[in-house]
């Protein structure tokens, strides 16, 4: 490449990340301006819109505008062609959870057979699809099951998630509740229970916003409730 068009390249590419930069000042400026509530803007980029960019805050939370930032999308933008949902990729993308760096200190586990496969689970003592989905978690063997008390659905719920956590045991007093109906006993003194603050401080992080949620070893997670055949689908897949 000789020198004259080298030159220009280099001019072109200059221009190009100088418009960028220019678009992106933009919408910052006009959105902190006219929406205060997003002055806090995480990250601008591109989509594959023409014209329409992405603005992420607060970590995980999108929205879509044009480069002056005159209008504000809030929705999900679907691929037609592949019919996918970008946004949701998008945000399955940013809260994606490296099961190993999970806080354990925060759960207590549930082994059944060997406990070869691992399965973290999120879930709320008064979710009745936990329950169901509980009931019908006992088919499943081989597995150590590593269970985040997640009280979101009210008061009684913490009281419930406390009086499992300072039980004896914890597995049995969990598993007496969810499939056996029975209430446990409210321990004479309570233990340390800011774990359960710590796991719903967890949980928004990474935006759990319902019960159960399940997170396989390799870090698919799936919200709701689903049957044994699936947990085993999942878990083999996991494991691979």
């Amino acid at each position: 490449m000789n020198l004259f068009l080298k030159s220009l390249l280099t001019t072109a590419i200059a221009a190009t990340c100088l418009g960028a930069f220019a678009q992106e000042a933009a919408i910052r400026k006009n959105m902190a301006q006219r929406i205060p509530q997003l002055k806090a803007i995480d990250e601008v980029k591109k989509t594959d819109i023409p014209g329409v960019f992405e603005i992420r805050v607060n970590g995980t939370d999108i929205y879509y505008t044009d480069a002056q930032a005159n209008y504000l999308i809030q929705g999900e933008m679907i691929d037609t062609r592949t019919r996918r949902n970008l946004t949701e990729e998008r945000i399955t993308k940013l809260t994606a959870v490296k099961f190993e760096e999970l806080p354990f200190k925060d759960a207590f586990t549930v082994v059944r057979g060997n406990g070869q496969r691992k399965l973290a689970v999120f879930e709320d003592p008064n979710c009745g699809y936990c329950k169901r989905f509980e009931r019908d978690l006992q088919k499943v063997d081989n597995v150590t099951i590593y269970m985040f008390l997640y009280p979101i659905l009210g008061p009684d719920s913490n009281e419930k998630s406390k009086a499992v956590w300072c039980a004896k045991d914890r597995s049995l007093a969990w598993q007496d509740w969810m499939v056996r109906d029975q209430p446990a006993a409210t321990a004479a003194a309570m233990c340390d229970t800011s774990a359960l603050t710590r796991n719903v401080e967890l949980g928004r992080t990474y935006k759990i916003t319902g019960t159960p949620t399940l997170i396989f070893s390799n870090g698919s997670r799936i919200p709701g409730a689903i049957d044994a055949k699936q947990v085993e689908k999942l878990l083999t897949e996991s494991k691979g």
